[in-house]
């Protein structure tokens, strides 16, 4: 009998899930992501003041927060929030980068600022970002954490799936207009995986250099390209089924559909932190 072929993304969801960080535990876990990445790794934050080696901020009580675990060892993969504004409320870009925003764009969200999000705090830990001939990670050798060749090969997706499980958490919560700043380079990179992020500002110097981008939730997945399409339904439909969440329309669960035998182009391979605020 011949074997059915498996898709990356389908390899993907074997060795890892994907939350709403929503419980006490779940939301130490996103913290102590950000801490090794933000902190340690990239010292964009300083670790002295995370004397509990969590790293969060004045935003993450009015933020939701999105989790990816590797499920075999547990261990924290990746993690990324989406911060609610208001009429009070100011997105992180607005209070650190406000130079570099277009406030014409700002503007035209006036009297509807409850449907703004800045999507932030993108972090996949180092242990699943290690390059080729690179074996040791804060956990020790990499092959003592008994990662399968198998399983590295689904590592790259990491960051892809922490970037589409804050898009459908942003349909959940009703907060389809998403802001972000970004290096450069990163909206061209997320274009090969079909999301278009709109230019809203200019450069600034910010843990490096970053620009305004803004996207709407639909319009954005509309374009994805077909893997990713089929993996977003996939994280919307399992949160929308969690109850944590409840979607401001229903979520029909897809249709079952033939896998695919080709592999979805990815992003940069061993992502770094591009959200920086």
């Amino acid at each position: 009998m011949e074997q059915k072929s498996v898709s990356l993304v389908e390899e993907f969801q074997r060795y890892f899930s994907i939350e709403q960080a929503t419980t006490p535990a779940q939301l130490e876990s996103v913290y102590k992501v950000r801490y090794r990445v933000y902190c340690e790794e990239f010292h964009y934050e300083p670790a002295d003041a995370c004397p509990n080696k969590m790293e969060t901020d004045e935003f993450d009580t009015h933020a939701v927060h999105s989790l990816v675990v590797h499920k075999a060892s547990g261990m924290p993969a990746g993690c990324a929030r989406l911060v609610k504004a208001d009429e009070q409320c100011l997105m992180p870009m607005e209070k650190y980068c406000a130079e570099a925003i277009d406030q014409e764009v700002i503007r035209s969200f006036d009297g509807r600022r409850d449907t703004l999000c800045e999507f932030s705090r993108l972090g996949v830990d180092g242990a699943f970002r290690r390059r080729p001939g690179e074996h040791e990670s804060r956990f020790g050798e990499i092959s003592a954490l008994e990662f399968s060749t198998r399983e590295q090969r689904t590592f790259p997706l990491v960051a892809m799936a922490t970037i589409l499980s804050a898009l459908a958490l942003s349909e959940l919560i009703g907060r389809p207009n998403c802001f972000a700043m970004m290096e450069p380079f990163l909206p061209r990179l997320l274009r090969r995986s079909g999301l278009l992020a709109r230019p809203a500002g200019q450069k600034i110097e910010y843990h490096g250099t970053r620009s305004p981008f803004y996207w709407e939730t639909r319009e954005g997945v509309s374009t994805l390209e077909s893997d990713y399409k089929e993996f977003y339904d996939a994280i919307l439909t399992d949160f929308a089924h969690s109850g944590s969440f409840r979607a401001n329309n229903p979520v029909e669960k897809a249709n079952d559909k033939p896998r695919r035998t080709h592999e979805p182009a990815l992003l940069a391979p061993y992502f770094q932190p591009q959200f920086a605020v």
